[in-house]
């Protein structure tokens, strides 16, 4: 008899046309916005998802864990549809019921929703290599196109601070074995001090991320390195 672990691959393609993953992000992305937060929809999730793959391909690791890693960056916001507080928890459930209903082998969805539930700096911790891989990438999306509110004069220090930065980008060294963040901040509409002030805690979270792979991981800020 044929069993759920017998079941075709779940791909990343296949998520991204999945029309709950879509309504739901779409969801999470309505309801941050209606609380004042910076996009989390599916140019945020996109940008992580790809990060992943560079970093977890730069690592060497397995292809099929670097699928797995693009599919945990693509849904770990989803559980904002629900509420901020939790939403890596929240997240989690969703995207189990999900990828179970797609079919999905029990113990690949064991790792997507553990690197799920603990991507947040306030009570996760990178446990596994695409835990690791999606903390990195989900924290360095750090963008002036992540601000949705229209109005300058309103925006608050993580507007900001998200609008100052001109480009983001992850750099991994194999031969230095570092992962470096690299910022470009138009220090016009916020000071490096006030990016550390928002972020220090989650540049932390990358730092033992990295240090998950036995690498260093290095901030670089107007080409100034801070480590």
């Amino acid at each position: 008899m044929k069993t759920k672990e017998d079941s075709p691959i779940v791909t990343l393609k296949e998520v991204k046309s999945n029309a709950k993953v879509r309504a739901l992000i779409d969801g999470a992305n309505a309801l941050l916005l209606a609380m004042g937060y910076t996009e989390h929809g599916h140019r945020h999730v996109g940008v992580v998802s790809s990060i992943t793959r560079y970093i977890l391909e730069k690592l060497a690791a397995e292809p099929r864990e670097v699928e797995l890693g693009m599919i945990a960056a693509y849904l770990h916001d989803i559980g904002n549809v629900v509420n901020r507080i939790d939403h890596p928890i929240s997240g989690g459930v969703i995207a189990f019921n999900i990828l179970d209903e797609m079919g999905m082998p029990s113990a690949e969805i064991a790792k997507v929703i553990g690197a799920i539930g603990n991507h947040e700096e306030l009570a996760g911790q990178p446990i596994s290599l695409i835990g690791a891989a999606m903390i990195i990438a989900d924290k360095s999306d750090v963008h002036r196109s992540r601000v949705q509110n229209p109005i300058m004069e309103t925006f608050d220090i993580h507007d900001r601070v998200n609008y100052a930065v001109e480009r983001s980008r992850v750099e991994v060294d194999t031969q230095a074995q570092t992962i470096a963040l690299e910022l470009q901040i138009d220090t016009r509409f916020a000071t490096v001090m006030e990016y550390f002030e928002i972020f220090l805690s989650r540049m932390v979270m990358c730092r033992r991320s990295a240090q998950f792979f036995g690498y260093r991981f290095v901030l670089n800020v107007n080409s100034v390195a801070l480590e």
